[in-house]
C-alpha cells in the first residue's frame, strides 16, 4: 500500500471514529478515559497538534469543535453529566495508562 492510500484510509477511519463519538453523546469522556485511556478531549489535542505540525494554526476550541461536531461548552450543557465517585476514583486508578497528547502512554 503506498503512503497516499494509507493516509486516505486512516483518515476515513478518523471520520469514522469521530463521527461514532458524536453520535454516542451517552458515553461520557470519563468513561472512556477509564476504560481506554483517552477522550474526545485527547482526539481534540491531537488533532490540533497534527495541524500544527503541518503549519496550520488552529485553537484547542476549533479543534474541539471538530471532534465534537459542536462547541465543546454547548456539548458539555447537553451531554456531560457529573462523574460519580466511582468514575472518579476509577479515573485516579488508571492515570498512569491515560495518553498524552502525542499518542503514547
Amino acid at each position: 500500500m503506498d503512503d497516499r492510500t494509507r493516509t486516505e484510509i486512516e483518515a476515513a477511519a478518523f471520520r469514522g471514529l469521530v463521527a461514532h463519538l458524536q453520535k454516542r453523546t451517552d458515553v461520557q469522556n470519563i468513561d472512556l478515559m477509564n476504560l481506554a485511556g483517552f477522550c474526545r478531549n485527547c482526539l481534540a489535542k491531537w488533532y490540533r497538534a497534527a495541524a500544527e505540525a503541518r503549519g496550520v494554526e488552529m485553537s484547542y476550541d476549533d479543534a474541539r469543535e471538530v471532534v465534537y461536531g459542536m462547541p465543546y461548552d454547548t456539548w458539555k450543557d447537553q451531554h456531560q453529566h457529573p462523574a460519580s465517585d466511582e468514575q472518579k476514583r476509577m479515573f485516579e486508578e488508571t492515570k498512569p495508562l491515560h495518553a498524552d497528547i502525542s499518542g503514547h502512554v
